[in-house]
């Protein structure tokens, strides 16, 4: 397996990504969220690509890609997607299963809303499309939904600060001593670039759209029951198990895993994770899918 670091312009905007495995084999996108990039992704890709295609991109504004300035590019999820969506095109991605991650959650299910015949399976983890996934540390964001007003913009900046990223990684984390500090070092780099505060602060804005198409990525996931394996931190403080849970509402067959684990589960539980990814994916892939 060699791990590749490529780009791929997209509508004008520079894509970065990780790639490894062979090309031919099942594919599976990798989506993050808020405040990283792909790097959050640099043991799982080893650990999945002996078997599969594992391509994940760095969102515009996010990571390694691009962060247009915000009078030429709308950063919404509607957006996102769009810019997801030709990324998977661009770059050969014809059948994929989807890994979501936060942000990449709501990106995710409006690719498979659009495309259901594109997704083989769907991994969230900590991944929400349920109200009752969201915690009361969306209340701060949710107030501006309500009243979009400089002051209560502006009380959201709290949620950029260094302490407050470090804060996401650690939090429920039984043995935060083992979490690498090169994550919230970098994603707090990465947000103190000049503009980036904004962007931030658009998307909180606007992910009252991914609350308002919850029931079309339910009846997604109700409709198409496409394999779904939920593998989640149950102690983040933002995504609560419930919504973890509730897939099983819509798909019963939907497998859900809770960890010992924060939002960031990965960074404390991923040989776990892999190895639950990897046994759902073995027997929940189409075989057409993984005939290469």
């Amino acid at each position: 397996m060699t791990l590749a670091y490529r780009t791929a312009p997209v509508d004008g905007v520079k894509i970065f990504y990780r790639e490894a495995g062979n090309p031919n084999a099942p594919a599976v996108l990798l989506l993050h969220g808020f405040p990283t990039s792909s790097h959050m992704y640099r043991e799982l890709i080893p650990a999945l690509a002996d078997l599969y295609h594992v391509v994940a991109p760095d969102l515009p504004g996010f990571g390694f890609s691009d962060a247009p300035e915000r009078s030429s590019f709308q950063y919404s999820f509607d957006h996102l997607a769009h810019v997801v969506e030709r990324f998977t095109e661009i770059v050969g991605l014809n059948r994929y299963a989807l890994y979501v991650f936060d942000y990449g959650a709501p990106i995710g299910f409006r690719l498979a809303v659009r495309h259901p015949e594109r997704i083989t399976a769907v991994i969230s983890q900590n991944g929400n499309a349920y109200s009752e996934g969201l915690s009361e540390g969306w209340n701060p964001i949710q107030a501006y939904w309500r009243d979009p007003s400089p002051a209560n913009r502006e009380a959201l900046r709290a949620f950029l600060a260094p302490e407050a990223n470090r804060w996401q990684y650690t939090h429920g984390v039984p043995t935060p001593e083992r979490l690498a500090p090169d994550t919230w070092t970098l994603d707090s780099a990465l947000l103190a670039r000049p503009g980036n505060d904004e962007i931030q602060l658009d998307l909180f804005g606007d992910y009252q759209s991914n609350v308002a198409l919850y029931p079309k990525f339910q009846e997604y996931i109700r409709s198409r029951r496409a394999p779904l394996l939920a593998v989640w931190g149950k102690n983040d403080p933002f995504f609560l198990p419930a919504g973890a849970q509730a897939f099983r509402r819509d798909n019963p067959d939907a497998e859900i895993h809770l960890l010992d684990a924060g939002h960031f589960a990965l960074e404390s539980q991923g040989p776990e994770i892999a190895a639950i990814i990897r046994d759902f994916l073995a027997r929940k892939l189409p075989k057409q899918s993984r005939a290469a």
